[in-house]
């Protein structure tokens, strides 16, 4: 099996949201990945100019920072090529390492757009270097950027960043330095291609936590009432938890409760809810252990928010 540390970059509307395709936000613009066999060793690189489809000039804050002209990506492959070009390279067993989360995601959707989405079944699992860096190295703070952790790590610069094969190779030596046990058992999984029932749904047990994606619901409110979705087990033993507060809608639009596991003390859970292209919607679940202090300021942040609403009501009742 090879590990494929791949980069992308993308273009967007020149004239702003306003006239943004809704269904492409993002347009790839440039592909660059090294290959890299079960000792981490590079053995191949790939890189690849793409022809803009859909935007016709590049947005300014893009020139800006990866320093390539609209002329130039003129004589590149259309994405249709470049991206089947990409995969063939990639070969038959293989796994995806990006620094973010947000790569594979973009590469599914372009992929999407021009109907192709088949090429790369999903779910998608991938190593998001960027998140096992944080993990392994946390005196860094969380997600930092690539050029923090090649200056932390000691890595020569010799190109400049912002090149998707430059990314890629800077990507690939962090990707080195990680300790394989670290690696295998904090894979992550994207769900751009969603569970759509019951029988797809993802139960994911890692070191800290536990996830869960559920299916796919017509209605929003619907989500929420599922008795999946609602309930809290323990990441430790995977039994039910007392819930000891109920879920409610915090300041980020995602949903918090706190539940008691008798054996292993208080669980966080955090539900996001996403809508699809197709105007349905699935939950992402996380369930971890926190301190009883990180409990109380769950309840406080809720109890203050509980305030703040009643409050504004009052005030639409007396206009």
């Amino acid at each position: 099996m090879n590990y494929i540390v791949f980069d992308l970059e993308w273009n967007q509307s020149p004239g702003g949201k306003k006239y943004s395709n809704s269904r492409l936000p993002f347009e790839i613009i440039e592909i660059g990945a090294v290959k890299m066999n079960e000792q981490r060793e590079v053995v191949d690189v790939f890189q690849r100019l793409v022809k803009p489809q859909v935007y016709n000039w590049i947005h300014d804050s893009i020139h800006e920072v990866i320093h390539v002209d609209y002329k130039d990506l003129a004589d590149g492959e259309p994405f249709q090529q470049a991206v089947r070009e990409f995969l063939k390279w990639c070969g038959e067993e293989y796994v995806f390492c990006t620094w973010g989360n947000q790569d594979v995601m973009e590469l599914q959707r372009n992929m999407k757009y021009y109907g192709m989405l088949s090429l790369l079944p999903g779910p998608v699992t991938y190593y998001d270097v960027q998140k096992i860096y944080g993990i392994r190295h946390e005196e860094a703070g969380g997600r930092r950027s690539l050029e923090f952790a090649i200056d932390q790590m000691g890595i020569p610069k010799s190109q400049d960043f912002h090149r998707a094969l430059t990314d890629a190779r800077y990507t690939g030596d962090i990707f080195k330095t990680l300790e394989p046990a670290a690696v295998c058992v904090n894979s992550s999984i994207d769900v751009y291609q969603n569970p759509k029932n019951k029988k797809e749904e993802i139960f994911i047990s890692y070191p800290t936590y536990d996830q869960y994606v559920s299916r796919e619901f017509a209605d929003k409110e619907k989500v929420m009432k599922d008795r999946e979705v609602a309930s809290t087990r323990c990441p430790v033993c995977h039994m039910p938890a007392k819930r000891r507060i109920r879920w409610f809608m915090n300041n980020s639009r995602a949903y918090e409760s706190v539940s008691l596991c008798q054996k292993h003390g208080y669980i966080k859970g955090k539900v996001r809810i996403r809508h699809t292209d197709e105007d349905a919607y699935y939950a992402i679940k996380k369930l971890k252990r926190i301190e009883e202090k990180d409990a109380e300021e769950i309840r406080e942040k809720r109890d203050s928010l509980r305030k703040k609403r009643q409050a504004k009501r009052q005030s639409e009742k007396l206009v």
